[in-house]
């Protein structure tokens, strides 16, 4: 059986856990791509920061769901366009999420099963690769990086470069790719902003180490970690204070 999260209605759903139910479904079929923050992409890029200090708070179900879909999902259903861009179309990155116990909130007092997922983009779904905790072993591929261990959810990036270099040869691998993978993450950055996360563009570690984590093919390279959680600290600024910034430059030497 599949189970089917199309809409949840949570009031503060981190206060309202009483009971931990892990789903434990291979295949979770995620809430249909909507707008969900009340912020504008303005504001959005305004306070986006890299965060590495989150609380223990779980990342909601319809919310990864839209992060998901904001680094590789659909927005054309005709010409199957994603919603980073991507030279000749060749959609070179496989998107993974590496889900903590109690680190995807489904509904009240039910847990997406810790493991590592692949995000289909065509199906908008998660399917399972491994069940299990493995925070900790990314974290030590991440040279002990202490962020993407305390994180609830890591999104790890992929790049299958052929994909890429068949059509572009070289230039594909040396820049292309590359180029798409600072897409993507941007688009992580700016939608998990919007919904009250901090995310960081981690590209220290062990490629072969992060490789066998995940169970990645030969012709699939680890290209970025992104640790998701709930900022401890929020960012404060506002559009005021850079205008007051920008008069003072301008007054400078």
């Amino acid at each position: 059986m599949i189970i089917v999260i199309y809409v949840i209605t949570l009031t503060n759903p981190y206060e309202s856990v009483r009971e931990q139910v892990v789903i434990e479904e291979p295949v979770i079929e995620l809430q249909y791509p909507r707008v969900l923050s009340n912020i504008t992409v303005e504001e959005a890029i305004l306070k986006r920061r890299s965060i590495r200090d989150y609380t223990d708070q779980p990342v909601l179900i319809e919310h990864l769901s839209l992060i998901l879909w904001s680094a590789q999902g659909i927005t054309d259903p005709r010409l199957k366009f994603r919603a980073a861009p991507s030279a000749g179309a060749t959609y070179p990155l496989e998107v993974y999420v590496v889900a903590g116990v109690r680190g995807v909130l489904i509904r009240d007092g039910y847990y997406l099963k810790p493991g590592i997922y692949r995000y289909d983009p065509l199906k908008h779904v998660l399917v399972l690769v491994k069940e299990g905790e493995f925070r900790d072993q990314l974290a030590s591929a991440a040279l002990d990086q202490k962020w993407v261990r305390e994180a609830p959810i890591s999104i790890v990036i992929t790049a299958v470069f052929e994909r890429t270099t068949r059509i572009y040869g070289e230039r594909g691998a040396s820049r292309y790719v590359p180029m798409e993978v600072g897409h993507v993450g941007e688009n992580i950055y700016l939608v998990a902003t919007a919904l009250g996360y901090g995310t960081v563009a981690v590209g220290a570690f062990y490629d072969n180490e992060v490789a066998s984590i995940i169970g990645l093919e030969a012709e699939e390279t680890p290209m970025y970690i992104m640790p998701i959680g709930v900022p401890k600290q929020p960012v404060k600024t506002s559009f005021e204070d850079l205008w007051v910034f920008i008069e003072e430059s301008r007054r400078g030497p």
